[in-house]
Formats: structure tokens, sequence, C-alpha cells
């Protein structure tokens, strides 16, 4: 038998909201201004240029990617280069066109073009980079250095539930959800679609790393207070949703 909690819970996988909904009353309806498309930065901050080069060189085609797609969850020793990361940041959140205030065209689709998530990368290896949080700036297509981290290995490991392959990634791309930024156009109809959107960034991811020959794997359990705590993000405005351990296999 199925009881009332779990019929509670299988609720958020329908679309019975929207019948509820008056969209007539969004803030984007009203006239609000929409939230902006990345989060905002203190200029001073260390900011690193990413290569432009799209192209992931001498990798396998798009029908061999998909066919050995896997999870992996041992890594080696060696660093990702900058230009690998770079690739792999722009297959999963790469702005092609800025429309307007608050809406650009992505790499990714997002429901109402809203694209509600934010980059962040732990980094424990790659060439050129000091070790520490960094965010992605799509806009710009550059890292935000954000700040140091002691024992980051140890702390990732256990903010993932002591996963500690994860810990031991040379990066590890970790999205948070800027709920405003769907609820501006949806309403209580926006935290399913941002969900959908997290699993299509993350696919892009898997496929972008077997073209260039890197590995990854989905992570879904995580302490949320953990990990936003190590994120410094306040944990209801932006919020942890998926994250993603990536090294050379």
């Amino acid at each position: 038998m199925i009881d009332a909690q779990t019929k509670k819970y299988r609720a958020f996988l329908k679309d019975t909201i929207r019948m509820e909904i008056d969209f007539s009353q969004t803030d984007q309806v009203l006239g609000v201004k929409p939230p902006p498309i990345e989060k905002p930065h203190d200029p001073d901050q260390k900011h690193i240029d990413l290569p432009r080069d799209e192209s992931p060189g001498e990798g396998k085609s798009l029908a061999a990617a998909i066919r050995s797609r896997r999870s992996c969850r041992n890594f080696t020793n060696e660093s990702l280069t900058l230009k690998e990361l770079s690739f792999l940041l722009w297959a999963t959140q790469g702005v092609r066109r800025v429309l307007g205030p608050g809406t650009a065209f992505r790499t990714v689709p997002s429901a109402g073009c809203r694209h509600a998530l934010e980059t962040y990368l732990a980094i424990n290896a790659v060439d050129g980079l000091d070790p520490g949080i960094y965010r992605y700036l799509p806009l710009e297509h550059q890292l935000l250095f954000e700040f140091s981290e002691q024992n980051l290995p140890d702390k990732l490991s256990a903010a993932v539930l002591n996963q500690v392959f994860v810990g031991e990634a040379p990066v590890v791309f970790v999205w948070t959800a800027v709920p405003y930024r769907m609820e501006w156009r949806y309403g209580l109809a926006a935290h399913k679609v941002i969900a959908l959107d997290a699993g299509h960034v993350c696919q892009n991811l898997y496929l972008a790393a077997g073209a260039i020959g890197v590995g990854t794997c989905a992570i879904a359990a995580y302490d949320q207070n953990r990990m936003d705590t190590l994120l410094r993000v306040d944990g209801e405005e932006a919020f942890t949703v998926y994250l993603a351990p990536v090294g050379k296999i």
C-alpha cells in the first residue's frame, strides 16, 4: 500500500499545481524587473579568463560519447587543463546569446529561458589554478575566485555523506539554485522545472566529459547544510541542488 506521505511527495513529479496558480499575479506579469542572469559579483575579486575555443579537439563523436556514457568513481591523479575545464563549463552553462535584461540563450534548455542555476567549482587539481572554491561567470566566460578552504577534499567528502571519491576528484561541479529566477515567471510552478533543468545540465556534462576522455558521476545525495555552508551560500535564496566530480580516467 502507498501511504499518504508517499503520495504527497509523488505530487512533486506532477504538473497539477499549474491548474491552481493565478499566473496573472506573477512578478513578471506585475511588471517587476527580472532578476539578473548571473549572480552579482565584486569586480575587485580575482577573475580568470577561460579559453574561448569551443571545440573538444580530437575528442569522440557525439554518438560515441552517448554510447560510452557511464558514471565514473575512480579518477587518476592527473590534473585537468584549463582548456578542458573551459569546454565543460561552456557545454553545461555557456551563453550563446543575450536577449535582454534577465534573459539569455545557453547551451542547455531551461523552462522559460530562466536558467536558475549557478555553477560553483571545488577545485583541487586544475593546471594554473590554486585550489579553492570558484564560480563560473557565463556572461564573461570567466572563473571568479571565491575563496580558499583548508582541508577542502575532506570537507567535500563529509558534505556528500562520506563519498570519498568526490573529495579526491580534481574538480567538483556544484550547481546551486537561485529559485527566484524561475519563481519570477512561474510562481509555485517553478520548483519542479528547476530540478528538470539541473538534469539537462548534468547530462551535458556527461556527454562533454565523454567527448574529451574524462569521467564524471552525478551526485544527488549530500548533506544540505554542510554543502551550502562549504559554498557560503545562504541556503534560502541560493542552495545546492546537484553536483558532479570530474577527473581523468
